[in-house]
């Protein structure tokens, strides 16, 4: 173990030369940059001097002066002096560009200013002044002794309001006179629905409420809801069905009245004579009350 670790400090022939051809080429690297760098350098002066030789005294010495030091490959230019603030009063809602220039206010604030007043806003007061993020608090506590808001122009130069316009209300439909165009004009009510709802008020012989529209066959309930309110049952003369005389089929053409409900009233008329008075009808079993109450609007006895 003690003779190996001086294996780690011997090179043989080969390895020598290797490191030797490494160490040539990491010098020629560190000196080249400083080769090309020193030989611009060179033609920059040289094209310099010819310029100034050719150059009037005066132009040579003013060159002269602006050059940069040679050996600074990035100078930063000169700052403007800044231009010093005049102070006047002023209104903040109709200074201009140029009056923020004078004021001592910088271009970024400037433009801000005047986006806000471009987009609708409005100083009220002079404290409002300082809601412009990019207004220093200096430049503030300096203008705010001189910012005069003027009152702003009436809101209505008539000193009357405008004339606003009201949309008319709705029109209501009387829903035993209106034909299919009327219903088509309500929301929701296209030119199939309005049919069916006024197929529906011939076969019934009119109707006597508007509850009665909404049993229109494939009339949504919530288009009902919405119309309803648009909806009104003038007086109307309804057409009857004469219980005494009508048969069977005349019967149950009527949307209240099945088969099995007429074919009911017509032997109950053969088994106990003519009825005298439309309540009759509630002895038959069939005929329930709230059958009844539908019906009853419809029928006479004659």
């Amino acid at each position: 173990m003690e003779s190996n670790w001086k294996d780690y400090f011997s090179f043989t022939k080969k390895e020598r030369t290797g490191i030797y051809v490494l160490l040539a080429l990491i010098g020629i690297c560190i000196t080249l940059p400083q080769f090309f760098r020193s030989a611009t350098f060179s033609e920059e002066v040289r094209v310099e001097v010819m310029q100034l030789q050719k150059a009037p005294p005066e132009q040579a010495l003013k060159q002269q002066e602006r050059r940069p030091a040679y050996n600074d490959v990035y100078y930063a230019p000169e700052k403007e002096a800044p231009v010093k603030a005049i102070l006047f009063p002023f209104d903040p809602n109709t200074l201009d560009a140029a009056g923020w220039k004078k004021l001592g206010i910088n271009e970024r604030t400037t433009r801000t200013i005047q986006h806000y007043l471009s987009k609708g806003g409005q100083f009220r007061r002079a404290a409002d002044l300082q809601k412009m993020y990019s207004l220093k608090k200096e430049d503030f506590d300096r203008l705010m002794p001189y910012i005069k808001i003027t009152a702003p122009a009436p809101l209505y130069p008539t000193g009357k309001p405008p004339v606003k316009y009201v949309k008319a209300p709705p029109a209501i439909i009387d829903i035993n006179q209106a034909d299919t165009a009327a219903f088509i004009a309500l929301p929701g009510i296209g030119s199939k629905l309005a049919s069916r709802i006024v197929n529906f008020r011939e076969k019934l012989g009119g109707f006597y409420s508007v509850q009665q529209v909404a049993e229109t066959f494939g009339l949504p309930d919530s288009t009902f809801q919405l119309i309803q309110p648009r909806l009104q049952c003038g007086t109307a003369v309804l057409q009857k069905l004469n219980i005494n005389t009508a048969d069977a089929n005349t019967l149950k053409q009527h949307p209240y009245i099945r088969w099995n409900i007429a074919n009911a009233i017509v032997q109950y008329r053969q088994q106990h004579g003519l009825f005298r008075k439309p309540e009759e009808l509630q002895q038959i079993v069939l005929i329930t009350p709230e059958l009844y109450q539908k019906i009853a609007a419809y029928i006479i006895v004659e």
